[in-house]
């Protein structure tokens, strides 16, 4: 807990005079970024015109009934009030938050009372791994994320699904990635592979309820879900929206974002939330298309704090029973992030930076493991993206038996630190109303011990090259043709 408080201290320090600074180019005004602005006057649907079909006011504020546009935000009222509404960019994985000023491709329709929104996201391409550990591999990275939302009651209803087909467009074993571990495939540990995603990776309700204004309580349940640990996972966040590899630090970051089972319950007031979870905390098994049952023995507990629409940030801890398979013992993870995104007048500039730490228990051994993550995307000019991922971890499972061996290393956990340090591009080159494709491409250099020269060359250097297809951006100027 002490650790706890030193990184809430450090966040809320970091960021004070953010809280009341004033920015440019906001939609909302910073004190209230869940309110509509008291100043904004509201459309009173008529009998002859229902709330779906109001139209906007002078203001460029809109009442949809289910949810609110104001200039170019969408927002998604919570329960019958008036003034508790939700932004829609801060709505990441789970129940986790982004800056409201986040980018959201996505498809939307509103069908009677019901909100419903798609998401996908599918990249395919070459995967070349330098090194004498590399391999070059045809594949394909994807999720679809649909979801839906209503009032219920006093409050607000969300349901949602996610899918992924990797376990058919990833090579067997997993997508190559030097310096990567974790879970398994035929019984022995991943090593130098991510794993494909699940083909279920969410099936999840939340229903919130607003307590006056300004505040609201909330419960999550998912199988599989994601519980409140760690910063929004790597796919959802938007500064990494054109990078689809997982960090290297994964594992010590947002690796449970796929649980069989868990339940999440918390309250917002403000800029802050509190969030706890008990859930499983299994990582998910070699089969990737099944349904799985462990027992719900792990929790987690997370703070957020969002001082205005550009920046999100947490703290988050928690306690994982046995996550991996191949080698029972427990985790307790702690991890700390800061998101920040910036509009400007062609695009805009996402960035994170993430520390994660596993403390590992692992047949009365001890380790200790840190991942550090720097990553950022810029679009300008309206269809160009640069990115870029730093960060350093600790890998205690990147050797076999047969490697130890050969370097004479006796320690049947050594730790290492590697640093993979990723810069790349993309450009949309066909845009319409509803679809974005583009193409892309990246490099990745590492930093290692020499001790490792003789298993990964002294300077191994992998590239990807690939397409990209996704809903274009949400782009409320052009759904409504009277607003600015």
């Amino acid at each position: 807990m002490k650790l706890l408080k030193f990184a809430l201290a450090v966040v809320v320090a970091a960021t004070a005079q953010t809280v009341f600074a004033q920015h440019e180019g906001h939609t909302m005004p910073p004190p209230k970024p869940a309110a509509t602005p008291k100043e904004t006057p509201k459309t009173t649907p008529s009998p002859q015109m229902p709330a779906a079909q109001t139209e906007m006011d002078t203001s460029g504020h809109m009442d949809h009934g289910i949810f609110v546009m104001h200039d170019d935000q969408m927002f998604l009222r919570i329960g019958q009030s008036e003034s508790n509404l939700m932004p829609m960019g801060r709505m990441g994985s789970g129940t986790s938050w982004q800056p409201d000023t986040s980018p959201m491709p996505m498809l939307h329709k509103q069908s009677g009372e019901w909100l419903l929104m798609f998401h996908y996201n599918f990249v395919a391409g070459v995967n070349r791994q330098g090194g004498p550990r590399g391999v070059t591999k045809v594949e394909s990275a994807n999720w679809f994320m649909p979801s839906a939302a209503r009032r219920v009651g006093p409050g607000t209803l969300e349901l949602r699904g996610m899918f992924s087909a990797e376990p058919f467009t990833f090579p067997p074993g997993g997508s190559p990635l030097l310096f990567q571990t974790g879970e398994s495939y035929k019984g022995q540990p991943l090593i130098d592979r991510q794993h494909p995603h699940d083909l279920f990776m969410e099936l999840s309700a939340t229903y919130t309820v607003p307590i006056g204004e300004r505040a609201s309580w909330f419960v999550y349940a998912g199988y599989p879900g994601e519980p409140a640990l760690g910063p929004n996972a790597f796919m959802h966040r938007a500064s990494a929206s054109e990078n689809t590899s997982a960090p290297l630090s994964h594992h010590l970051q947002d690796s449970t974002h796929i649980s069989f089972g868990v339940v999440t319950t918390g309250f917002q007031y403000r800029w802050f939330k509190l969030e706890g979870s008990l859930f499983n905390g299994r990582e998910p098994g070699e089969n990737r298309y099944n349904f799985e049952a462990n027992p719900w023995n792990s929790r987690s507990v997370r703070l957020w704090f969002a001082p205005n629409s550009n920046w999100s940030m947490q703290v988050s801890h928690g306690f994982l029973r046995n996550p991996e398979a191949l080698e029972p013992g427990d985790v307790r993870r702690t991890t700390a992030s800061i998101s920040y995104n910036r509009k400007f007048e062609r695009g805009n500039w996402a960035s994170s930076l993430i520390w994660g730490r596993n403390h590992e228990s692992h047949d009365g051994e001890i380790f200790n493991l840190n991942g550090y993550v720097a990553e950022s995307t810029v679009k300008f000019l309206d269809r160009n993206y640069f990115y870029t991922r730093l960060e350093l971890t600790d890998k205690n499972s990147l050797l076999r038996a047969a490697d130890r061996d050969s370097l004479g290393i006796t320690d049947d956990h050594p730790s290492f630190r590697i640093g993979a340090y990723t810069f790349g591009g993309a450009r949309d080159i066909w845009n319409t109303e509803k679809t974005s494709f583009a193409i892309g491409s990246d490099l990745t250099f590492y930093s290692k011990p020499s001790l490792l020269d003789p298993i990964y060359g002294s300077n191994p250097v992998s590239w990807k090259l690939f397409f990209r297809v996704r809903p274009s951006q949400m782009n409320m100027s052009a759904m409504h043709g009277t607003h600015k």
